[in-house]
């Protein structure tokens, strides 16, 4: 798909995303996640948040590619005023679905179902201590070991390794937005 030198920057990204999803999708040879120990029959299964679609896991990460390089602000929440890691996240989901989860990263993991670090496909969240505290920084992992985050003040939303040491050594949990079963 060529772009003609005068393609809006909202074609270029288009044609990029395109380009990625059609790469992406010949590329990675599927794994079959770690299963999910299943819950004990009598505790109530709880009100996890989750996407109404299967793929729409696949569309967040699509989505969040789309704004790599969008500008950071402490509490933003659209990429016109720049994100923080929580509102980028909170910004993909209500695009994607159409609903919404909490501004801060803490309220979203209490607001997702838990899974095994092992199990991490496409489109989940991950989260990490930075500050000091539980679940402080997130971001969505897009495979092939990486994932999408507005880090901080001093950068954009950009692309980060799971392995990069400062995340490795920062690492706390994974969750799904996928629904159980």
């Amino acid at each position: 798909m060529a772009l003609s030198p005068c393609a809006s920057r909202p074609e270029r990204r288009f044609g990029l995303l395109l380009a990625v999803a059609i790469l992406a999708g010949c590329s990675q040879t599927p794994q079959r996640p770690t299963p999910v120990p299943p819950t004990s029959t009598s505790t109530p299964t709880r009100g996890w948040f989750a996407l109404p679609q299967h793929d729409h896991a696949q569309e967040m990460v699509l989505y969040a590619l789309g704004l790599l390089d969008t500008g950071y602000r402490f509490g933003g929440k659209n990429p016109s005023a720049g994100l923080d890691c929580s509102g980028m996240v909170s910004y993909v989901v209500e695009q994607v679905s159409g609903r919404k989860l909490p501004y801060n990263a803490a309220g979203i993991a209490e607001r997702t179902r838990p899974i095994p670090a092992s199990a991490i496909r496409p489109g989940d969240l991950v989260f990490f201590n930075t500050l000091g505290r539980s679940y402080s920084h997130m971001g969505i992992y897009m495979g092939d070991g990486k994932f999408i985050h507005a880090p901080n003040s001093k950068g954009k939303v950009r692309v980060e390794r799971m392995d990069n040491r400062y995340y490795a050594e920062r690492f706390e949990a994974a969750r799904t937005l996928l629904p159980e079963g």
